[in-house]
């Protein structure tokens, strides 16, 4: 039925009634909460990276190991978390397993020492352990030699492709859960609706996971690790953030598309670590970064494409609990929706 002029009340505020209804200005105001929300948490954790605690093994003399590793684990500001390391070998191992991120290798014998980074895992997090280690020589009156030992794809500028092909998978998760309530109803009417709905995020998910693989992967030449791990792992992103979305629309209605928005995009893609890494963001999203779908995606799709697949167990353990934990809450709130409406026809 189409708004009546003046069926509000006279004059301007009657208009104003008929034109901007409570729901309207509700969901505007929560529109106004996530964008601002979304500002504070992107500027909150870009506006000032530094390094804190990067993960930096030291190989030197035993005589004068345990003095280095201490001496670099007390620089100001606590930018490298050091370990002895016995020797280039076990660094470099170490690296390739993510157990730490940079090595700095020591001969008392020669003036120049070596620094063994990985940009696969981030050009911004290479650069940052490059510099706070030159500086830390530079005072001792050393000179330091770079080696890149996982260096990003030749295609993949910054090693940002990884982050950006997360990102893309987590937005085709929660639109198309999102589609599914708008064409159909936030809350499916019984199991069997939420059944369907989850099917089609399944089948929707293979299919992106696939396409997204195919475009970072032959077409743009953007990044390197294979089809089938990187497809795998898109299909599982997809389904993780679809099965979350549907969730939320279960317990909150439309409003549950918001709510996945805040926690996907507003907390999920400023903390993944992909344009910095967690050992240079604000311990608030270094700590939560991890735990959510864009931070397990993005580190997965780094350790698929430049570390042989290691240190994949944590985050694909973390993905799959989100898809599980998803699908349960939405099926539940489906059992309950369809007992309360035979309650209200019977």
């Amino acid at each position: 039925m189409a708004d009546t002029p003046g069926a509000g009340g006279a004059g301007f505020l009657g208009e104003l009634r008929d034109a901007v209804r409570g729901r309207a200005a509700l969901m505007v105001t929560g529109a106004l909460v996530l964008q601002l929300a979304f500002v504070l948490s992107y500027v909150g954790a870009f506006h000032a990276p530094k390094p804190s605690e990067i993960p930096t093994g030291v190989v030197a003399p035993r005589a004068i190991s345990g003095q280095l590793v201490q001496k670099l684990g007390a620089l100001p500001g606590t930018p490298l978390d050091t370990r002895a390391v016995r020797d280039e070998a076990e660094a470099r191992r170490l690296i390739d397993e993510r157990e730490i991120d940079a090595a700095l290798l020591v001969d008392p014998r020669r003036t120049t020492d070596t620094l063994l980074v990985a940009s696969g895992s981030g050009a911004s997090l290479a650069q940052a352990a490059t510099a706070v280690v030159t500086q830390a020589e530079k005072t001792e009156g050393r000179a330091l030699r770079v080696q890149d030992v996982a260096p990003a794809d030749r295609g993949d500028s910054r090693g940002l492709t990884s982050f950006y092909l997360v990102i893309g998978w987590c937005v085709g998760g929660y639109l198309c859960a999102a589609i599914l309530a708008v064409s159909a109803g936030a809350r499916p009417a019984n199991t069997h609706r939420a059944v369907i709905r989850l099917g089609a995020i399944a089948v929707y998910a293979i299919g992106s996971g696939l396409l997204g693989a195919l475009i970072a992967g032959p077409l743009l030449d953007a990044l390197p690790g294979g089809i089938l791990p990187l497809w795998g792992l898109g299909a599982l992103v997809v389904f993780a953030v679809g099965a979350l979305t549907l969730a939320l629309q279960g317990l909150a209605g439309i409003v549950g598309i918001g709510l996945a928005i805040a926690i996907v995009v507003v907390l999920g893609n400023p903390s993944a670590g992909g344009a910095y890494p967690y050992p240079l963001l604000p311990p608030f999203w270094r700590a939560i970064g991890p735990a959510l779908p864009p931070g397990a995606g993005t580190w997965s799709a780094r350790s698929i494409s430049y570390f042989h697949g290691n240190a994949l167990t944590c985050p694909l353990l973390i993905l799959s609990a989100w898809a599980v934990a998803g699908t349960a809450v939405a099926l539940a709130c489906a059992v309950v929706r369809g007992r309360r409406g035979r309650a209200e026809t019977g």
